[in-house]
């Protein structure tokens, strides 16, 4: 098999694999967009929070 044939076979089976592909909606879409970015900054307020409470720690304990 040359590498034409291996290249056009390839994206053959991509374009019949992408076919199976169900996408989501455009609703799903903005659902999915809205929970990560929440995810997002709860995580970053959290991390945060730490951050800013072990800097305060350190600064009283260690550093003074």
């Amino acid at each position: 098999m040359s590498y034409v044939e291996k290249t056009k076979n390839y994206f053959k089976e991509v374009r019949i694999e992408m076919a199976k592909v169900k996408w989501p909606t455009r609703k799903e879409t903005i659902n999915y967009t809205i929970v990560v970015i929440s995810v997002s900054l709860a995580v970053a307020a959290f991390l945060g929070t730490l951050d800013f409470v072990f800097t305060y720690l350190l600064n009283i304990f260690i550093l003074k």
